[in-house]
């Protein structure tokens, strides 16, 4: 069985029995009615002598520590429940206005531990802001130097590139005014080298006629004594007192003139059927050059020896200069001849030259 105190009232029925004397006994709140606190003090008429009322005190020391504290009289219970009951409402109220009071003062600390959390927040973040912001105007001032210096550079390599630009218009200028001048002294060089190959040409043409001339004199003069002129280097066929080699290596026109000329003759000429005749038994059946050509005059066809075209042995239809540029004249595998591009390839070629007494 528990009991239950008034409030103020050191220990309850329960409390009383289980407590031993002298010991301040635990009480606490609860709704223990006055009639019961009468039947309680006719059965313990010692209660209040004992030292339940807490470390010794006495009743009316009791009565005086705690203004609730139970009358002497049990007839004035019914008093005193009334004026329990009158005072409640005063001391809710106290003890409401003094929670009020408690919560807003703790509302009131909140709120100040959080504005001064807030406040040093606020500066923290100003101070990183600021260093923020002095970071960034550093990094642009040192952009904006960096980027002054790069257009500085900028600005010069344009003022080099304009500079090159007009020094390479100079050098092309002065290019071309020396190809012009290279392209003239070719020419004039050209001149001079036809000039000088043509003077030449016509000097060897004169000097060949005059040996060719010395020898024919000189061979009448022989055949008139009564010698035989008929002889002929290694390799070579006589012919009616002159002297003919039969090439077979591949030439072209100009080709065979140059090996005739280093072997001190000239490309064949025919005046008549029987060199002619001669000439077909022993030449290439492929096809072989001989000494005539137009070059000089399209049309007018000249042997190597300067003579006159007194004899011809044309294939029908020729010469035709087919395709332009047929200037020199091949002597074919059945003896006819044919005027062909003096750049075409022939197996054979015929040189000849006067026979020795």
């Amino acid at each position: 069985m528990r009991g239950w105190a008034e409030p103020g009232l050191g220990c309850s029925l329960v409390g009383v029995m289980e407590q031993p004397a002298g010991k301040r006994c635990r009480g606490r709140w609860g709704p223990l009615r006055p009639a019961a606190w009468v039947w309680a003090l006719d059965r313990l008429p010692g209660l209040r002598g004992s030292g339940c009322w807490g470390d010794g005190h006495s009743q009316a020391q009791s009565q005086a520590l705690h203004p609730l504290a139970l009358p002497a009289d049990p007839a004035e219970f019914p008093k005193f429940s009334r004026r329990r009951r009158c005072c409640r409402p005063g001391v809710q109220l106290a003890l409401l206005g003094l929670v009020t009071v408690m919560l807003w003062a703790g509302l009131l600390t909140l709120l100040l531990f959080w504005h001064r959390d807030t406040v040093q927040n606020l500066k923290q973040l100003e101070v990183a802001a600021a260093q923020n912001v002095s970071r960034v105007s550093k990094d642009l001032e040192r952009h904006n130097g960096d980027q002054m210096a790069q257009k500085s550079q900028a600005a010069q390599v344009s003022q080099d590139m304009k500079e090159i630009q007009a020094e390479q218009k100079r050098m092309k200028a002065q290019d071309s005014e020396l190809s012009q001048n290279l392209d003239a002294l070719r020419s004039d060089l050209n001149n001079l080298k036809s000039q000088s190959l043509n003077e030449r040409s016509t000097a060897l043409h004169s000097l060949e006629r005059l040996q060719e001339e010395v020898e024919k004199l000189w061979m009448e003069l022989h055949v008139s004594n009564g010698s035989e002129c008929n002889t002929c280097p290694e390799k070579w066929l006589n012919f009616q007192r002159k002297c003919y080699y039969f090439g077979e290596e591949p030439k072209k026109w100009i080709q065979a003139r140059f090996a005739c000329s280093k072997l001190q003759g000239r490309l064949a000429s025919i005046h008549s059927q029987e060199e002619q005749d001669f000439l077909a038994r022993y030449a290439n059946k492929k096809g072989t050059w001989i000494g005539l050509r137009d070059l000089d005059r399209e049309g007018e066809f000249i042997w190597m020896d300067e003579n006159p075209l007194n004899y011809s042995n044309w294939r029908p239809g020729e010469p035709n200069n087919g395709g332009q540029g047929e200037d020199c004249v091949m002597m074919q595998g059945s003896g006819q001849w044919n005027d062909a591009f003096c750049g075409s390839s022939l197996d054979g070629w015929v040189c000849d030259r006067l026979a020795t007494c």
